[in-house]
């Protein structure tokens, strides 16, 4: 299994383009199944994720041609409608290949979906499983497999209990061929989400309300396919700001959406850090020293879960004590115990809150990365720690960060992956 060698206290420099977003990428894709056109999906980040979500589509029968960042799919006549446990065990959007089987064929089979070790247990779908029943699915679960049928799902009235941004997705995509109109109630408001709507109307759907908390979607017969081009990654925008700013480099973030991080934005001015921005660009300044700031977790507008294990790594740099509180995944916080072996002094309050006592110094460790955005956070932590840090499960990054550690070496940084 491969793994990250990092030398710490390397100062970094230069500019680092943002790649397509890997949660708006791995929507899209099921998407192609709502069409028998082709679709063409360009800025295609050459991550895990999106590798096995191409392989899930062409297990099913598929047409995908690939050349570097862009994609073709043809999903005319797929040949079944189950979805392989050598697929979706390691993929949570497996569960968004769901809603367009049922929507266009009537039929789905799938086993829990995998993806991070995170929240309580493995993470659960009831709030899909609800979703689907209400528009009319039967579901049966039998010898670890989910089967729902529908002759054709019908609109509905549904209400998340939870905000949750691949619930309101998949919801979209189920609710596009559905008979009769849907309304869904505290819908997540991510752009991503936004800009599935947007693919989706201009091939004939009917969806309005996309970024707000009401989303109505009038149900109909056919959909068309067409071009999309996957947006910018904002939680790699903000994971390299946070890496600049620990690392106290001065970097300019290229081809990013800079309003898409605003909450992060104004933390940073609150803890010492300036920068600059552009329409499509953002630079990172050096700064003088930091100031420890709480954060709390919550769905956009708000500061994304996916950015606090990053966060949490920069204020064990910073003057004070900071209160993390993560309210989004349970186990989120667990990664702190490996900063704590690498000298931060770090106390776990709840398994959904810790207190970051800094400034302390970091020294390299050997870790194990335990999800996708705790490992980025023990690069980050890995860059700016005393020695040499050794990170062993890198597939769980390189799930969601195309070639990082080449990228990060064009900066300066000293990372090698070993196999």
């Amino acid at each position: 299994m491969s793994k990250f060698l990092i030398t710490g206290n390397a100062r970094l420099s230069g500019s680092i383009a943002v790649g397509g977003a890997k949660n708006s990428a791995l929507k899209i894709i099921p998407a192609a199944i709502l069409s028998d056109q082709p679709i063409t999906i360009s800025n295609l980040p050459r991550i895990e994720d999106i590798d096995r979500s191409l392989e899930l589509l062409v297990d099913l029968g598929a047409q995908v041609e690939r050349q570097e960042h862009q994609v073709i799919i043809t999903a005319a006549k797929l040949q079944k409608h189950e979805l392989s446990p050598t697929f979706a065990n390691k993929l949570r959007a497996s569960i968004m290949f769901v809603g367009p089987l049922l929507a266009r064929y009537g039929r789905a089979r799938f086993p829990h979906p995998g993806g991070c070790v995170i929240g309580a247990g493995t993470r659960p779908i009831d709030l899909f499983l609800a979703g689907w029943q209400a528009m009319g699915a039967e579901i049966k679960f039998n010898h670890g497999f989910y089967e729902l049928k529908a002759k054709r799902l019908r609109g509905c009235d549904f209400f998340f209990t939870t905000v949750s941004v691949t619930g309101t997705e998949s919801m979209i995509l189920s609710a596009v061929l559905a008979d009769g109109k849907t309304i869904l109630k505290n819908c997540a408001m991510e752009p991503e989400i936004v800009a599935l709507a947007d693919y989706l109307n201009a091939q004939g759907a009917q969806i309005s309300g996309a970024g707000s908390p009401t989303i109505i979607i009038e149900g109909c017969d056919s959909l068309m396919a067409g071009e999309f081009i996957v947006p910018p990654d904002r939680i790699e925008t903000g994971t390299f700001a946070i890496m600049a700013a620990a690392t106290n480099s001065e970097i300019t973030i290229t081809a990013c959406r800079p309003a898409e991080i605003e909450i992060l934005l104004n933390i940073f001015k609150k803890i010492g850090i300036t920068f600059t921005t552009t329409e499509n660009q953002l630079i990172i300044h050096k700064h003088h020293g930091l100031i420890a700031c709480d954060i709390k977790t919550h769905e956009y507008p708000g500061l994304a879960t996916d950015l606090q294990s990053p966060y949490t790594v920069l204020m064990t740099q910073a003057q004070g004590a900071s209160l993390i509180h993560e309210t989004i995944y349970d186990r989120r916080l667990l990664f702190t115990d490996m900063l704590t072996q690498m000298g931060a002094n770090i106390v776990m309050c709840d398994p959904h809150r810790v207190v970051v006592n800094g400034q302390t110094k970091l020294t390299g460790h050997k870790l194990t990365s335990p999800d996708l955005r705790a490992g980025i956070a023990m690069v980050i932590a890995g860059l700016i720690a005393d020695g040499q840090t050794e990170i062993d499960n890198i597939y769980q990054i390189d799930r969601g960060y195309e070639n990082i550690d080449q990228r990060l070496r064009a900066l300066g940084a000293k990372i090698e992956r070993i196999d």
